[in-house]
Formats: C-alpha cells, sequence, structure tokens
C-alpha cells in the first residue's frame, strides 16, 4: 500500500493552524476571537486556582489528637469532630450512625446479604 503520512513537526502544525484560522474567521474576526478564546482561558486558570486554593485549606485542617483516648465516647468524638458533627446531646449510638454513613461505610446488614449472595452464587 502506499504511505501517504505527513512528517510535520508540532511548530509547522502551528502554523497550518493558523493559516487555517485566518481562512475560516477572515482577519477582521480573528481578533475578536483572540479575544474571547482570552477570556476564556482567564477564567479557566481563575476557577482551577480557587479549587486549588479549596483544596489547600481543606488538607490543612488535620485533626489534633494529643494523646490515647481514654475511653470510647473520646474516640467516638475525636473522629466525629474531625470530619465535622457536632457531637452535642448525641449518644453514642447516634454518633457512630453519623460516623459510619460519613465515611461510606456499609452497614452489617449490607455486609451479611452481600456474603448471602456470594454464597448463592458459589452454589450455582
Amino acid at each position: 500500500m502506499l504511505d501517504f503520512s505527513l512528517n510535520i513537526a508540532g511548530s509547522e502544525w502551528m502554523i497550518i493552524i493558523f493559516v487555517a484560522l485566518i481562512l475560516i474567521l477572515g482577519t477582521g474576526k480573528l481578533p475578536g476571537a483572540a479575544k474571547k478564546l482570552g477570556k476564556v482561558v482567564n477564567e479557566y486558570n481563575k476557577a482551577k486556582n480557587e479549587i486549588q486554593d479549596q483544596m489547600k485549606e481543606v488538607s490543612e485542617q488535620t485533626p489534633t489528637i494529643s494523646g490515647p483516648v481514654e475511653t470510647e465516647r473520646e474516640k467516638l468524638e475525636t473522629i466525629a469532630k474531625s470530619i465535622g458533627v457536632k457531637v452535642d446531646d448525641k449518644t453514642d449510638e447516634e454518633l457512630q450512625k453519623i460516623i459510619s454513613s460519613k465515611m461510606g461505610q456499609k452497614k452489617i446488614d449490607d455486609v451479611k446479604s452481600g456474603q448471602k449472595k456470594i454464597d448463592d452464587v458459589k452454589k450455582d
């Protein structure tokens, strides 16, 4: 077969694209298109910087644990505070449910039903 591949380097592609833009947009519309493209790139960079700043703020908020916790309640309160849960007037069970839902853990019933499904598949 005949090989019609073009051996064009990166800078040559830039020239080809620039010429194509001039042909498509014309010399009158090219500055306006470049201005709009500059605004889009500027907005993208602003949004990217805002997200990076938010990620830095979140990553800097690490919980400080001064030492080992003595009771289960202290452990629950420490974990709840680290994920942003208010611990006032909540029982241990309520805190456990909130923490497990925030941490994405499955409930024991879900694990048991999942094991049952696995056992059923193995039987087949």
